[in-house]
This record gives structure tokens, sequence and C-alpha cells, in this order.
């Protein structure tokens, strides 16, 4: 009967240290409530729904402590408008891609997309373990933003045009909408470029005020209805390898949460990057497929067109280095790793036109 009451104590004493502990545990998590404005929609694949996928988890890894509301653009603040609104403090978080503020922070466009840059996988590789982390904070941290890295997917198209593009004189004077770097560049070669968001592309490709738009991966330029009214679809995406979206949070948002809860965040956004672009790459060709049989031509640039870019990239990089001391140190950390990591993307893996 001791033995007995004695099992039956130390049972209870584990209980009750069990229950201590899960209480110590659930009190280090923050109790959140943020609604996270949007660049684009949360509808478009491995671009959109990524935020909603890291909501959801940190959902279920808080027990419901931390929730996120993801909110459609337009419905708080204006879809170019998340950096703007997070630094100000408006907003608690938002998410976007990197590099619609280009204006104002000119180096925030090569962590978005670089033209000619690295690959998502190269991507990735420079940030986590080649100072891509500690620069883009160093970038953010004037205006009160701290960024964390919330996805990144493949490659996106070139663009759509109602005509192919077979020489750099088609491109003089054309009306085209693109972001960021590779808006410059098209620019340099000579078109006309505009920034618009996504939801007002397909009206402006139909209506004739653009002559041709480039957006992101072929999943998502279907679900924006472009080849309805574009039939060539242009390739490869020389202007975005990699398109990298960061979750925004507010410096003093971040600064009041408990270091569990910031390394959940964080955590739930890694698991993130890895889950954009395994569906990027799981769903492209199959959307190419339909699009062929829309009637859609998909070309490859000629080499010709190609170099005008690269050249153009040189050129527009260049300048914006000599103008801004944090663009050049940004890029240049890229353009090492990218050419230290060259001798191991060479040997390392089989040429792409193996067959």
């Amino acid at each position: 009967m001791q033995t007995r009451k004695k099992l039956v104590a130390a049972a209870m004493s584990v209980a009750f240290a069990a229950g201590v502990l899960a209480s110590g545990a659930a009190q280090a998590v923050d109790k959140i409530r943020w609604a996270v404005p949007m660049a684009f929609g949360s509808n478009l694949t491995a671009l959109g729904d990524t935020m909603p996928w890291v909501a959801n988890v940190l959902d279920k890894m808080s027990g419901g402590a931390v929730k996120l509301t993801v909110q459609e653009p337009g419905k708080m603040i204006p879809a170019l408008a998340v950096f703007d609104n997070v630094s100000a403090g408006k907003v608690e978080a938002g998410y976007s891609w990197m590099g619609y503020e280009i204006g104002k922070l000119p180096a925030s466009a090569l962590f978005g997309a670089t033209p000619f840059g690295l690959e998502p996988d190269e991507y990735i590789a420079w940030y986590y373990f080649g100072g891509g982390d500690k620069l883009v904070k160093e970038l953010y941290a004037p205006h009160n933003v701290v960024p964390i890295f919330c996805g990144t997917i493949s490659p996106e198209a070139a663009g759509w045009f109602k005509f192919e593009i077979k020489s750099v004189e088609q491109l003089k004077g054309l009306k085209f909408r693109a972001a960021g770097l590779g808006g410059k560049v098209a620019q340099k070669v000579g078109m006309s470029v505009t920034l618009l968001p996504a939801g007002e592309l397909f009206q402006a490709l139909e209506k004739g005020v653009l002559d041709g738009t480039e957006f992101s991966l072929p999943t998502v330029d279907e679900q924006l209805g472009f080849y309805k009214v574009a039939k060539f679809y242009h390739l490869p995406g020389w202007h975005q390898p990699s398109t990298s979206q960061f979750l925004y949070v507010h410096k003093k948002a971040w600064d009041s949460l408990q270091p569990d809860t910031q390394a959940m965040i964080e955590t739930a956004c890694t698991a993130g990057v890895t889950m954009a672009i395994a569906k990027a790459e799981a769903t492209q060709a199959p959307v190419i497929e339909k699009f062929q049989k829309e009637g859609v031509k998909a070309v490859k640039l000629p080499d010709p067109v190609l170099r005008a870019f690269q050249k153009a990239t040189d050129e527009v990089m260049a300048e914006e280095s000599a103008k801004d001391a944090m663009f050049k140190k940004v890029y240049d950390s890229q353009k090492a790793f990218q050419k230290q990591h060259k001798l191991w993307k060479d040997l390392g893996y089989l040429p792409r036109d193996w067959k």
C-alpha cells in the first residue's frame, strides 16, 4: 500500500511539474492579433498564398496565440504601400515583394530580384550563409522595419506581348509594365515603363494602355488572364531569376515580442520559403502546356535581345552603385557569391541542355 501511495504521489508530482512547464511555455509565446496587408492577392499560387500558409502554421504552432490575419490588396492600404505603412507604424506588419520601395531604398530591389542575378537556390544560400540576412536588416533598420525572409519563387516570365519579339529594335517605345531593377533596365533599352499593381494589368493590356507586361510565374499569369489578350509569352525571366517576398514588421511591434515568439515567426517564414519554391517548381509546366492549347506561343528571347538586356543591366548596376553606397555593398556581395558559387554550379550539376 505504501508503495502504491508513493507511486501515486510521484505521478502527481510529475504531472504537476509538467503542468508548470507547459504553463511557462505557453506564457513565453505572446498573444498576437495582427492584420497583415499584402501587396498581391492571397489566391496567387506560390506568390500570394505563402503568407496565408505561414499564418495558418503559426496559429497551430502557438496553440492559437499568434494570429496573423491576411488582408487582401487595397482592403486596408494600397497594394504598393506596404513598406510605407509598416515603416510609419500604421500597421504592425505587412507582406510584400521587396523592391516596390526602390524609390526610397534603391538597394531593396536587389533583395527582391536582381537581373541576371542569383537563382532561387543561390539566393537562399547567399541570404542565409552569404551575408544577405545581415545586409537586409542593416538596410531597413533606419526605417523602423524588421524584414523577415518569407518566400521565394522560380524565375518569372520575361513578358506577354501581342507579337513576337525578334529584335532589340522592336522594344523601342513599347509601353511595358515592369517593376524594380528590371524596369530600369527595360527603360535603358528604350521601353516606356509603367508600374501598375496586378489587379490593373489585364484591363490595361486589353485596352492597349500597355503593349506588354510582365508580372510573375506562369501559374500567376494564368490566374490574371493575360493569355486571353496576348498570345506571345516570352521567356526566360532575365529580370527576375528569383523573386523574394518578405514579412515586414514594425520595429516597436517586433521588439515587444518574447524571443520565443520571434523565433516561432522566423521559423514559420523559413518554412514558407521552402513551401513557396517547392510549389512554384512543381506547378509551372502544366500551365505552359495549357497556354499552348489556348493558342499561346511560348517564345525564348533571341540571344541578341538577351545580350542587349545584359548590357543594359551592367550599365544600370554601375549607375545605381555609384549613386548609393548601400546598393553597391549589397550588389558586390551578391556578385561575389555568384562568382564563387559558379565553380560548384558548373561542376556539380548536369548541363541544362543535357538529354
